[in-house]
């Protein structure tokens, strides 16, 4: 899942940025919201957690903006804990949810599950579907109520991806995209690896392969 982070304190953004890339996320981090601004509208992003208080454009404008545009990527609003009039404004202009400064990871991790959830018609607590079930704290899956297997970084993203875009065809960009940190070069013979290796765990049905589009998940033959 890629998210873009929009926080303009350069130590606050650099540990959200480890944190989330911990917790499985592939993140484009900016300091400023007209860049901000454009690469949320110009790219695609799973969520963003969108600093209200940015240089050069306000966070509130930057969500406007969006919003007025059509794009209804899943926001995380950051605000001042005591500034209740941010969180009314936020809402207005049209955020998912907020969360007020100082905050522990953990909190801002759970409401971004929350988010994505809601915006892929999860309503589960956990990720389940068609007999697997991914912990998304532990990097693991199950399949069939049957053995735990951990994960790499890289199969916890892809199968996360495949599984919030169940029924979907997903080419081999869009997985790059999603799976892969900045700084890393998307290799689609690498993503064929990794799909494989996916199949021997979830079963091969469950992944096909549309000659020349991509991939599907969930879709049975």
């Amino acid at each position: 899942m890629r998210l873009l982070l929009l926080e303009d304190d350069a130590l606050l953004s650099r540990a959200l940025k480890m944190d989330l890339e911990k917790a499985g996320y592939v993140v484009d981090s900016v300091q400023d919201g007209e860049l901000g601004e454009f690469m949320g509208a110009t790219e695609h992003y799973d969520a963003a957690i969108l600093d209200l208080g940015l240089p050069k454009l306000p966070g509130l404008e930057v969500l406007k903006r969006w919003r007025l545009a059509g794009n209804a990527m899943p926001v995380i609003v950051l605000t001042a804990r005591d500034a209740w009039h941010e969180k009314v404004d936020g809402f207005k202009a049209g955020a998912d949810d907020y969360l007020g400064k100082p905050f522990h990871p953990q909190e801002l991790l759970v409401r971004l599950r929350a988010i994505m959830k809601r915006a892929h018609s999860f309503n589960q607590a956990s990720l389940k579907l068609l007999g697997v079930e991914l912990d998304e704290d532990e990097q693991t899956v199950a399949v069939d109520g049957g053995p735990v297997y951990p994960l790499t970084a890289i199969e916890f993203r892809l199968l996360r991806y495949f599984m919030l875009n169940a029924g979907k065809v997903l080419n081999k960009a869009q997985l790059g995209e999603h799976i892969y940190n900045e700084s890393a070069e998307p290799d689609s013979n690498v993503i064929e690896v990794y799909v494989k290796r996916l199949r021997k765990i979830v079963g091969g049905d469950l992944i096909q392969t549309r000659r020349g589009q991509g991939y599907v998940f969930g879709a049975r033959p």
